[in-house]
């Protein structure tokens, strides 16, 4: 179930592919992989020792944030919980077209790196900033899936 990014280091950045794992992502916030994950690339977990819950497999996450800046398929954003960034972002569909700073949006991808900053590499990028309630909730739907997954 872990998922891999395969890059190629050719000229021009090169390439990759990020494999999903079935399981759907998990949202969670910059804060939580700063502090709580456990493991490596393709072995992330995120520890609910606190909460006296076994740990959550993080092959995939959705994290939400709003763009601080942005500049050659890399981004940096900031939830609530502070700042994170996304690679990959040139080879995902509609990445370009959100990546203005002050958007609000959606990433889903894979944990790269989770020290001193939270890094993924990003599967889609959706733009939010349509709809305040996104925002809003956010933190709110990130307690509220990790109280009710086993």
């Amino acid at each position: 179930m872990a998922a891999a990014a395969d890059s190629s280091s050719g000229g021009g950045g090169g390439s990759a592919t990020v494999r999903l794992p079935p399981s759907p992502p998990i949202k969670v916030l910059a804060e939580q992989l700063r502090r709580d994950t456990e493991g490596g690339p393709g072995a992330w977990r995120l520890s609910r020792a606190a909460a006296g819950r076994g740990p959550l497999e993080l092959g995939a996450v959705w994290m939400q944030g709003t763009v601080v800046a942005a500049d050659g398929g890399e981004a940096r954003l900031w939830d609530p919980s502070g700042a994170f960034s996304v690679r990959g972002l040139d080879r995902v569909p509609r990445g370009r077209p959100c990546l203005l700073p002050g958007r609000y949006v959606m990433v889903m991808g894979v944990v790269q790196a989770c020290s001193p900053e939270p890094c993924l590499l990003a599967v889609k990028m959706t733009d939010l900033s349509d709809n305040p309630v996104h925002q809003s909730m956010w933190q709110l739907e990130v307690e509220d899936l990790q109280q009710n997954i086993p």
